[in-house]
Order: structure tokens, then C-alpha cells, then sequence
């Protein structure tokens, strides 16, 4: 059986609204990543001791996302008080974001989108191995997007 789906262009779209003193410092920005035939939408809940919400493989699996195929990460906490901490982890490396109430977090594959992608590409969506996420206080709904080729 030959697949019918066809790749896809994913458009995010980052709008800043602000009027200081009379005068709009608002813009609209616009990323677009192409190549998307892939695309898990969920949201979740993570406890206070952690909670593993992304996995990143050689192979597609249950819940396990192709680490070199993933174009986009989505993170948004939908708690109206509580922050996460994000762990992520790759390879060689590791970082934690706190990300507050109503606030998102995104990764996308950077090289495709940066000059100088040699120096922090080890932090692009194409190479998260796992992203676990730990309320702070008490249990917090999150949704995650991931995007991939």
C-alpha cells in the first residue's frame, strides 16, 4: 500500500502586541518549516515528581518520535497558576527551562534556520533524546505538538 499523504509546510506564527506612550513597538513574525508529513497532538497531565512527556529514537514507536526527523516541538503549560520545569536531554547534553503559567516553549530544527547552526545545533528539536516535565506545585495540564518529516 502506497501512502496518499503528501509533505506539508507548518507556518508559526509569533505576533507582539504593544502600545508604549502613543506608539506601536508590536510585529508579527512568521517561521516556516517544510517537509512535515507527521504530526502528534496531546494534551497531558504531569505530576510534581516528573512526568516523561516526549521520547526520541532511531525508530518510530509508541510514543517515541525518529530524533533526526523532528522538525517542531510545541511545549504550552495550560495551568493558570503553576510554572514546569522542562529537563531536556540529548546526546551529549541536558537543560532545564521553567516555563511559566499560560506560557509555551518551542524547538525547531535549527540548522535549517540559523547561520551559525553548527554552533547550537546540539540544542535543536532533530536531536532531544527526552523532555520530561515536573510541576511545581501541583499537577499541571500541558500540550504537546510534535512535527516531523
Amino acid at each position: 500500500m502506497a501512502s496518499t499523504l503528501s509533505n506539508a509546510t507548518l507556518t508559526v506564527t509569533l505576533s507582539e502586541s504593544l502600545t508604549l506612550n502613543g506608539a506601536n513597538h508590536g510585529s508579527t513574525k512568521k517561521i516556516q518549516i517544510g517537509g512535515v508529513n507527521e504530526v502528534s497532538k496531546r494534551i497531558m497531565t504531569v505530576a510534581t515528581g516528573g512526568t516523561q512527556i516526549y521520547a526520541g529514537g532511531a525508530a518510530a514507536a509508541y510514543g517515541t518520535f525518529v530524533t533526526a526527523d523532528v522538525k517542531y516541538v510545541r511545549i504550552t503549560n495550560l495551568d493558570d497558576t503553576n510554572y514546569i520545569v522542562l529537563h531536556l536531554e540529548g546526546a551529549s547534553h541536558y537543560a532545564q527551562i521553567q516555563i511559566a503559567a499560560g506560557h509555551a516553549f518551542f524547538l525547531t530544527d535549527l540548522s535549517s534556520t540559523l547561520d551559525n547552526a553548527d554552533a547550537i545545533a546540539s540544542y535543536s528539536a532533530n536531536d532531544i533524546t527526552r523532555i520530561d516535565a515536573m510541576a511545581n506545585t501541583a499537577a499541571v495540564d500541558v500540550e504537546i505538538m510534535v512535527a516531523s518529516a
